[in-house]
């Protein structure tokens, strides 16, 4: 009998919110962190977070049925433990840690998504600027605390992606590299760990300088790798043979991505490359989900930001002067997007 069809897709997807829920509260409430590699039953687990024991069972297994707890036995004796993902990526103990983006998520995202409709039909943010007239990026430079955290879980969100590109793209023609937006200095310092030649620069605005200089000086880099603080819209853009840009343009609309990327163009000798980190959206515009999804963020957070395909790109830079583009595929959905002068 051939398959029928059945709103099961639909269903799992409509609410979808209530696993993504169930993640983000286990992240805020440190349970992943709390297992550390000791086994524990539902009450040792639920006593040591603070827990009704109402909802514990029913948290924990729904993790476990999630793939993100194992449980061993059944019963009130089962003992709960992180799986080798949850173990590395999400206990704050480890340097791995990428909680903080999930951390960020619950308290910001999650609430700002509940107006998406609002923002679908008015094309303006969702986030703090509508809340409180406050822009989030301005009141984050303005707290260096905040900022460090931020920095730090947006670092280890990139990291995979620095580290491929790094060991994936021929930096051998090239002797310079400057990261524009370069947060923490974490990209320039990977590719001057993996090419020796290389002298790095990495270029963001003044409050974010202390924390790449931290992180550079603790590289033992400090000699082939420079924070330098600007503004990559008011100051000129150093000149260096490559120039990279991690999650920057989708952050713009389409003007000021023009700009940036002639800016970069004009900075750049001829036979130098341009690089662009994105979540790329594949030009079918069917495939790169989180992508997707990603440009309806920026539609939360800015207004007019937006994510871009492979073909966006190729258009805007070689309008621009670039000779031609290709796209290398970093981890996950992001994709690098290359264009050489």
């Amino acid at each position: 009998m051939p398959n029928q069809i059945n709103p099961s897709q639909i269903m799992q997807i409509g609410m979808g919110f209530w696993a993504s829920k169930t993640l983000l509260s286990a992240v805020k409430l440190g349970l992943f962190t709390h297992l550390n590699g000791t086994p524990l039953t539902a009450q040792e687990l639920g006593d040591r977070m603070g827990l009704h024991k109402r909802g514990t069972v029913d948290f924990f297994d729904t993790l476990v049925s999630l793939g993100l707890l194992q449980r061993e036995g059944n019963g009130e004796n089962a003992r709960y433990t992180n799986t080798p993902e949850t173990a590395l990526f999400l206990d704050k103990d480890r340097p791995e840690y990428i909680g903080g983006v999930l951390e960020m998520a619950n308290d910001r995202l999650y609430p700002f998504w509940g107006n998406l409709e609002e923002g679908l039909k008015t094309g303006q943010p969702q986030n703090e600027i509508k809340q409180r007239g406050e822009n989030f990026f301005e009141g984050l430079y303005s707290d260096p605390e905040r900022l460090r955290q931020f920095m730090e879980a947006m670092s280890a969100v990139q990291m995979g992606n620095f580290i491929t590109l790094a060991e994936k793209f021929d930096f051998s023609p090239y002797h310079t590299l400057c990261d524009l937006g370069g947060a923490a200095g974490l990209l320039s310092i990977q590719v001057a760990s993996r090419h020796p030649h290389m002298q790095c620069l990495s270029f963001d605005l003044p409050p974010v300088e202390p924390i790449a200089r931290e992180n550079i000086a603790k590289s033992g880099l400090a000699a082939r790798v420079t924070a330098v603080a600007g503004n990559f819209f008011e100051d000129p853009i150093p000149r260096a043979d490559v120039i990279t840009m991690g999650n920057v343009l989708h952050d713009w609309n389409l003007e000021n991505k023009k700009l940036l990327i002639q800016k970069a163009y004009n900075a750049l000798p001829e036979g130098g490359a341009l690089i662009v980190i994105e979540n790329i959206i594949d030009d079918e515009r069917r495939e790169n989900t989180f992508g997707l999804l990603m440009s309806l963020n920026m539609l939360i957070e800015v207004g007019d930001g937006f994510d871009f395909t492979k073909a966006d790109f190729d258009s805007w830079a070689k309008e621009i002067g670039f000779q031609k583009t290709k796209v290398m595929p970093l981890t996950g959905p992001a994709s690098a997007v290359i264009a050489y002068k």
